[in-house]
C-alpha cells in the first residue's frame, strides 16, 4: 500500500483585536459527518469546546424538516438546527469569554436545561457539530474565525462508529438508527463535499490536530503581542 504524507498545514493568519471587531478570542469550527470523531478530537485538543449539537430544534418545533419517506423529522437537515442561536453563542464567547448554552437531550429531542460555558481567558476554542460548516461565513465575516475543519475518513468506519454510539446511548429507536445510518453511509461523500464547498478544510484527524496546534501557536503569539 502506498502511503501519502499530508502537506504541512498553512499557518493561520494572525489577526488583531481591531480586525476581529474587538473580540479577544477566535473559534475553530469543526464539522464532519455524524460519527466522524469530532467530539473526541475536540476533547483531545485541550481547548474549550462548544457543542453545537445542543442547538438542535425541539421535536415539537413545527419548522422541523421531515424525511420524504414519512419516517419522521430529518435530523440531518440543516433546518433542524438553530444556526442563529449558535452564531450568537459563538459571538458571545469570542467577545465576552462566556455565555449560556442549552443542554439538549437527543433521545428526548428536547432541551432539558441551560449551562454556562466560560473560556477562562483562552484566546481560542472549538465549536464542533454536524452543522458547523453552515456558520463559517458568518464567523468569517465577523472576524472570529481561526480555522474551519471537516473530518473525513472511511464511510464504512464512520457508519460502524456512529451506529454503535447511537445504539449505546439510545438516541433513537434501533430501526430508525439503522435506516439513518445506511442513508448517511450512502451520502457521506456528498456531505463532506458540501462542508468543503461551505469553506471547511477536509482532513483526517492527524492533520486536523496539526492545524489546531498551528492556530494555538498563532493566538499565543497574538496574546503576547497584545500584552
Amino acid at each position: 500500500m502506498t502511503s501519502h504524507s499530508c502537506p504541512p498545514p498553512p499557518s493561520p493568519q494572525l489577526s488583531t483585536p481591531r480586525e476581529r471587531g474587538g473580540a479577544p478570542a477566535r473559534v475553530i469550527l469543526l464539522t464532519g459527518p455524524s460519527g466522524s470523531g469530532k467530539t473526541s478530537l475536540a476533547e483531545r485538543s485541550g481547548l474549550p469546546v462548544l457543542r453545537l449539537d445542543d442547538f438542535y430544534k425541539e421535536g415539537t418545533d413545527p419548522t422541523l424538516p421531515q424525511l420524504p419517506d414519512g419516517g419522521g423529522a430529518d435530523w440531518d437537515a440543516p433546518l433542524s438546527w438553530d444556526a442563529s442561536a449558535a452564531v450568537a453563542a459563538i459571538d458571545a464567547l469570542c467577545r465576552a469569554g462566556r455565555t449560556e448554552v442549552p443542554v439538549y437531550d437527543i433521545a428526548a429531542s428536547a432541551r432539558v436545561g441551560v449551562t454556562g460555558l466560560d473560556l477562562g481567558g483562552a484566546p481560542l476554542f472549538i465549536a464542533e457539530g454536524v452543522f458547523a460548516a453552515d456558520v463559517i461565513e458568518d464567523c468569517r465575516a465577523a472576524g472570529l474565525l481561526a480555522d474551519a475543519l471537516c473530518l473525513r475518513g472511511r464511510p464504512t468506519t464512520t457508519f460502524r462508529r456512529r451506529l454503535a454510539r447511537d445504539l449505546r446511548e439510545g438516541r433513537k429507536s434501533a430501526p430508525y438508527l439503522v435506516r439513518r445510518g445506511l442513508r448517511l453511509l450512502r451520502g457521506e461523500r456528498s456531505i463532506v463535499a458540501r462542508h468543503t464547498a461551505l469553506g471547511a478544510h477536509p482532513c483526517a484527524k492527524p492533520e486536523a490536530l496539526a492545524r489546531i496546534a498551528a492556530a494555538r501557536s498563532v493566538d499565543a503569539v497574538g496574546a503576547a503581542v497584545r500584552s
